[in-house]
């Protein structure tokens, strides 16, 4: 197959293209043309806002399926069904569980009840839209800057799902770790090992939230199995590890393969420091099946959890970021933990 990755010169992009040229695939890459593209791939540049403009040359290459990675809203999944109307077999649009209606009541978007889990494709969806503020897109665009100011998944996968002329396939991501990872999500427990914190606080509503997560090079598999599987056409997938740890389990896992022997430490909500509570209702777990995908298309993690831990330690410590979105107070913690002893 003739493969097309748009935005795919970045975190996600680059497994999904390595692992479509092991499969036999021709791949292009969309983008910017900021840095080279992945070896072994074609590239094109251009800018995401300006599809359009290159119908032409997409029409040449004959594409049988298009994947885009950096949709945002509406308007853009428009755009993108508008240009490869006609000239490609299947649209594959990256999408977010943030759709969720259980996402909804943990961040306050939703009102109403608990969510029943684990959430399935056929969960019920959030009943708000575009539902960040723009400060907090603002600070995110700093980490994703392909956000647009109508960030929004919802529309983005009707459109898409949508058409009745061009079939597509929707990818509802989790929380995605791995070398790359612009958002750096082993950060809050990884960065306190190396300052040498012999204690880590959690406080006891956060250490028990579990959350869906996936190692990037499985997502990478799944997304190349949604692209060049005809059966996937029309379908909605879930990807995420099967085991939805807690926070606190999660990072004694990190720790266990840091090699770190401190020691972690949980306080009642009302004594742990306020920065390391979460904004969210942690009463609403976020727990999704992906089992849909694994019966389907036979998707399965590629790499033991462990050792995708290590290559995430790893590449995090060769690379600390230079813009965090993960606040750290030591004097605080540290005044948490005398209290804590004292009481």
């Amino acid at each position: 197959m003739k493969v097309l990755l748009i935005g795919g010169n970045g975190f996600m992009g680059r497994p999904t293209a390595a692992t479509l040229l092991q499969q036999g695939h021709e791949v292009t890459v969309f983008h910017r043309g900021n840095t080279p593209g992945p070896e072994g791939t074609t590239e094109i540049i251009g800018e995401h806002d300006h599809l359009q403009s290159h119908k032409a040359l997409f029409k040449l290459q004959h594409f049988d399926a298009v994947a885009d990675f950096i949709l945002s809203s509406e308007r853009q999944a428009k755009q993108l069904m508008a240009t490869f109307r006609g000239i490609v077999a299947r649209v594959i649009a990256l999408s977010s569980m943030d759709v969720y209606r259980g996402w909804g009541v943990f961040y306050g978007f939703d009102s109403g009840p608990l969510q029943e889990l684990p959430v399935t494709e056929d969960s019920d969806l959030r009943t708000s839209r575009n539902v960040y503020p723009p400060a907090v897109l603002e600070r995110v665009r700093k980490i994703y800057p392909w956000l647009d100011d109508e960030y929004d998944k919802i529309p983005v996968e009707q459109v898409v799902l949508g058409d009745p002329e061009l079939p597509g396939t929707v990818i509802r991501l989790p929380m995605v770790y791995g070398p790359g990872d612009p958002a750096h999500r082993f950060l809050p427990v990884l960065k306190r090992i190396d300052d040498g914190r012999r204690q880590i606080i959690f406080a006891d509503d956060v250490a028990s939230l579990r959350t869906p997560r996936g190692y990037v090079d499985d997502m990478g598999f799944a997304i190349a199995l949604a692209a060049t599987s005809p059966q996937a056409a029309g379908r909605i997938y879930n990807v995420c590890e099967e085991e939805p740890f807690g926070e606190l389990d999660w990072a004694r896992n990190i720790a266990a393969v840091a090699g770190w022997d401190g020691e972690f430490v949980v306080l009642p909500h009302d004594l742990a420091p306020k920065h390391l509570l979460s904004p969210g209702n942690t009463a609403q777990h976020l727990i999704a099946s992906s089992d849909r995908i694994r019966n389907e298309l036979g998707y399965r993690e590629q790499l033991p959890r462990e050792e995708a831990m290590r290559r995430t330690i790893a590449w995090d410590r060769k690379h600390p970021p230079t813009e965090s979105l993960y606040p750290f107070d030591y004097p605080a913690e540290d005044e948490a933990l005398r209290h804590a002893k004292i009481a």
